[in-house]
């Protein structure tokens, strides 16, 4: 069993061909391979299997640590465009493959870098039970509280983004209050609030400079993250609706810098919501599994 290791600042997933697998990929043999001392260890599992569609290049699956599978991930996303480029699925500049999202388009602008059309974001979605412009209030306890007890509700202003997933972006008065933020105690109850039935990422933003955000980002199946593609294009969206941007931009849209623990990601936001992220993505390392962690796997049967 051959995979390859990837990171795109600092979010790292495991890339294997399904083809190749010497088992299906299933919600138990993601966790297992996700697993820091029983596998390899990683944020997510991208499977990778010949196009389904005419004219893409492949289809795309995305796991989560806990099994669950994403409708998308920016980051993993582009690790994946970059892993089938340069294992020569493709040799175009411009191709398409499709996610459990839909058919995302990316441009490779280096050895390292590409821009993923991500699709059109959307204010209203099945994913958010609140108004329609996703827009609301919510009030959600710390779980890591240091008595061992939930901690008093804390009320959140918050804008719902459906773009791939659902995010949750909520807007800081300042860099002292953003970075001061335990997430680990308070993105769970904010993840599996009512008002978001299939749970939700979560960020946070501050404007640094006009065109420029500081997120810390909270994922849904995985916690708090060094970086997250739609977490930062979910709080860029939410920072242009809010009437942030630095007016550099085309008349049509609004380029937005995201810096977050892992580095930047510059997220375009068009009049119409429609959404390109810019970013990098290297390979760590190549590798065959063990016959004992293949095993392993399938006896997860």
């Amino acid at each position: 069993m051959r995979f390859e290791k990837w990171q795109a600042l600092g979010n790292d997933y495991l890339v294997v061909e399904r083809d190749l697998l010497p088992v299906p990929l299933s919600t138990a043999r993601a966790r297992l391979l996700c697993d820091p001392h029983l596998g390899p260890g990683a944020d997510g599992v991208l499977e990778l299997s010949p196009p389904t569609e005419p004219g893409t290049v492949a289809a795309l699956r995305i796991f989560n640590p806990d099994g669950s599978e994403a409708e998308l991930s920016g980051n993993g996303a582009r690790e994946a465009i970059m892993y089938l480029r340069r294992r020569g699925w493709t040799d175009r500049d411009q191709f398409s493959i499709t996610t459990v999202a839909g058919e995302i388009r990316p441009t490779i602008l280096s050895e390292t870098t590409c821009r993923v059309d991500m699709g059109r974001a959307r204010t209203r979605s099945d994913d958010h039970t609140g108004a329609e412009d996703g827009r609301g209030t919510l009030d959600a306890a710390e779980s890591l509280h240091p008595s061992g007890a939930d901690g008093p509700p804390r009320r959140w202003t918050y804008q719902h983004v459906k773009i791939g997933n659902p995010q949750c972006s909520i807007r800081v008065a300042d860099l002292e209050t953003i970075e001061a933020l335990d997430l680990p105690a308070i993105g769970p109850a904010i993840e599996h609030h009512p008002l978001f039935p299939q749970r939700t990422n979560v960020s946070w933003f501050v404007e640094l400079e006009p065109g420029v955000i500081r997120a810390r980002i909270f994922e849904r199946g995985v916690g708090e993250t060094m970086s997250s593609g739609t977490g930062a294009s979910g709080a860029a969206v939410a920072y242009v609706l809010d009437g942030g941007g630095s007016g550099a931009g085309d008349a049509d849209h609004e380029s937005v810098v995201v810096r977050l623990d892992g580095g930047e990601l510059t997220v375009d936001v068009a009049d119409d919501l429609h959404v390109d992220l810019t970013g990098w993505a290297v390979p760590v390392y190549a590798a065959e599994a063990s016959d004992e962690l293949v095993t392993a796997l399938r006896d997860l049967d």
